[in-house]
């Protein structure tokens, strides 16, 4: 695949982000307000059905095969010493996630979702098995405080790797997605792109991760600012920053967004390193902000200002900080419920119900 060809599928792609179907929302206001109940008692679950409409043209919309998108990939920044794991948790909990012992596969099981599981760029050899999807350009990202994480052939490899993905997906019947990802030393370029997107300072982005101590968050958050220094990021070209300052399965999450939104298909966010992929999409294709579901806020301080610079609110804030999809994949039910209350919820006329007095 050549560069220009891969440039063109990329701009293609961009342009075929649609804009919000703003005529379903107006329908889904429309019933919403003939629903057995008070006018805006259903509070934040209200703007999300009227989301959902917008998302997929339809005001009754069902979602009968969500899955978890778990994207694995490793990052050679892990040789700063910004996380207290070894990089090769990452591996071993890819074959947790394989194997169905962790706490994604709980939480998909709980909503009725798959947990598609990716190589996206793991370090080291994964052996085969039958769920693992292997579409990895590289065994890992080279160290972004000294280098890019990845050339830009690379990150636009990657992207693609997700679009790809998401195309198979949706054709075996994929309707609802939520993003998922793993591996070790991934907040570290979470904080990089999200200062790079949204301006934001290094001591305000970067957080403890997996369990950093006061010197270590010290540590870490000098890398991410002097990751930052050395890319000098344009927020005028994404590609680029996703290319300095990403990880492979960051980039991967990206495309697999893109491609989603241009089917329509509502995309469930989960913490800080899935936020900082819906950045680098979002900064691709802006209207794709409107097929994204914030499905929590974590823990990580920058997971706040991610959010804020995507104006998403969460379902969900329950100070979590696993990553693997977890949030996302505990938003679905909520997700599911707001679609169920469309279906099968009777009108004031249905039911016979007298409606409030004018």
């Amino acid at each position: 695949m050549s560069n220009e060809y891969m440039v063109q599928k990329l701009y293609q792609l961009c342009q075929n982000v649609p804009t919000p179907d703003q005529e379903s929302a107006t329908a889904a206001v429309t019933r919403l307000n003939q629903l057995t109940k008070p006018p805006g008692s259903l509070g934040a679950l209200e703007a999300l059905i009227v989301q959902l409409a917008t998302i997929t043209g339809n005001i009754q919309p069902t979602f009968a095969h969500p899955a978890v998108l778990v994207a694995a990939g490793d990052h050679g920044v892990v040789a700063e010493h910004v996380s207290p794991f070894p990089q090769s948790v990452t591996i071993q909990m890819v074959q947790n996630f394989l194997h169905g012992g962790a706490a994604i596969n709980a939480l998909a099981a709980n909503a009725g979702a798959r947990v598609i599981v990716v190589d996206a760029g793991v370090a080291g050899g994964l052996p085969d098995h039958p769920q693992l999807q292997r579409v990895a350009i590289g065994k890992g990202t080279n160290n972004l405080l000294h280098e890019p994480a990845m050339s830009r052939t690379e990150a636009m490899q990657a992207v693609l790797a997700g679009v790809e993905l998401l195309e198979r997906e949706r054709e075996a019947g994929l309707d609802l997605l939520a993003l998922g990802e793993m591996g070790i030393g991934n907040t570290t370029p979470a904080a990089c792109l999200t200062s790079a997107f949204t301006g934001a300072a290094a001591a305000l982005t970067t957080g403890r991760g997996t369990g950093l101590d006061d010197d270590g968050l010290s540590h870490k958050q000098q890398v991410v600012a002097a990751a930052l220094d050395r890319a000098k990021p344009d927020q005028e070209d994404p590609l680029g920053i996703l290319a300095e300052l990403g990880g492979y399965e960051i980039a991967l999450l990206a495309g697999a967004t893109l491609a989603a939104a241009t089917h329509c298909i509502p995309v469930v966010v989960d913490g800080y390193v899935a936020t900082s992929a819906v950045l680098a999409a979002v900064a691709l294709a802006p209207h794709t902000r409107d097929f994204l579901i914030a499905g929590h806020r974590s823990d990580e301080p920058g997971h706040r200002i991610a959010l804020e610079h995507l104006g998403l609110q969460p379902l969900l804030t329950l100070d979590m900080r696993l990553g693997e999809g977890s949030g996302a994949a505990l938003a679905l039910p909520i997700i599911q419920g707001a679609a169920h209350v469309m279906r099968d919820m009777a009108t004031f006329g249905e039911a016979g119900v007298d409606e409030k007095i004018a």
